[in-house]
């Protein structure tokens, strides 16, 4: 049979279209794969891979920079895994970053998550090797959860007995709960502490006024306490009182005894003050002596104006007056 022009058209429009469609899809492929382009290698331990395949991602902060090239087994808990990653991200890259393995979605493919360390580090070179963290598996939430949950219920079960117990009125718990009088001598109790604490306050703000006031330099305690010499003649001072007060005393206990003596007749004061014929004669004798007083000034007087004795009373009279001349001139 032979071909016609129109098949061989059809044909080999045909073949051109299967072979673009190739080419693309293998582009993508790689792309995808980072075959094309420029790349570097890093590479992460870890002790359980959790699933993860050749191809699956390499994600750095949220971003595909990667995927992943090998996992391979070195022992029963150690797992090299290495990545692929662009090579315009390896600037920032630094050697204290660190890998988590985690999913990609709830039931998504395994992925390798990149994380940034903290600080300042050296960018990564071909064929670093990073940290890796170990990422909580599903089984280790629900093993915590079930311990969770075993708590929960022991806690429930102790929270049951306590609540039985204070209803029942056991306890101190359940007595305030059900005893009316001992409510009301608890809400007693305090409004007494209360009113205590009040009362506390208020001497605590009196004794900040006396302590304030003992602060004071002029303050006599302030100056006791803090001035050694004044404290020294405050106690010199304080001795002296007290010796006074023994002197004192004493002088008493003398006078006492002086007037039991008077009291019972012994002496001469009481002769003095028990006798009126004595006092009658005394006050004739002081008398006496006021009238021969006031006549001898009489006489002195008469002597002053006597011819023979007024030369004598000038010059007394003169040697007064110079005599208080010269004093007043002192004072001036």
């Amino acid at each position: 049979m032979k071909v016609t022009h129109t098949q061989k058209i059809k044909l080999g429009t045909f073949v051109i279209i299967t072979t673009i469609l190739l080419i693309t899809a293998l582009y993508l492929i790689g792309d995808k794969q980072n075959l094309f382009g420029n790349t570097f290698k890093i590479t992460a331990v870890f002790n359980n891979v959790n699933g993860l395949k050749l191809g699956n991602n390499v994600r750095y902060a949220g971003i595909n920079v990667g995927t992943v090239k090998e996992i391979m087994m070195v022992d029963d808990s150690t797992i090299c895994v290495d990545m692929i990653i662009e090579e315009e991200i390896r600037k920032h890259m630094r050697e204290n970053a660190f890998a988590i393995i985690g999913s990609d979605g709830l039931v998504g493919s395994m992925v390798v998550n990149v994380f940034p360390g903290d600080g300042r580090g050296e960018i990564l070179k071909e064929g670093d090797t990073i940290m890796s963290v170990k990422k909580r598996s599903t089984a280790d939430m629900m093993s915590t959860l079930g311990t969770t949950n075993d708590n929960v219920a022991e806690l429930s079960r102790e929270l049951l007995k306590i609540t039985r117990s204070i209803n029942e009125g056991k306890g101190t718990l359940g007595l305030l709960v059900n005893d009316e009088a001992m409510g009301s001598d608890l809400k007693e109790t305090i409004g007494n502490l209360k009113i205590a604490s009040q009362d506390a306050s208020q001497v605590i703000d009196e004794l900040k006024v006396v302590v304030k006031s003992v602060n004071n330099e002029d303050n006599l305690l302030n100056v006791l306490l803090k001035d050694s010499i004044a404290a020294q003649q405050f106690r010199s001072v304080m001795g002296n009182l007290e010796k006074s007060s023994e002197s004192i005393l004493l002088a008493i206990t003398n006078l006492n005894e002086v007037i039991e003596t008077v009291k019972e007749g012994e002496g001469a004061f009481n002769y003095l003050v028990t006798d009126t014929v004595l006092v009658q004669n005394i006050d004739e004798t002081v008398k006496n002596i006021k009238e021969g007083s006031v006549l001898l000034n009489e006489n002195l007087e008469a002597l002053r104006h006597n011819t023979f004795f007024k030369g004598y009373f000038k010059k007394q009279e003169k040697a007064r007056l110079k005599e208080e001349k010269r004093l007043q001139k002192q004072q001036k």
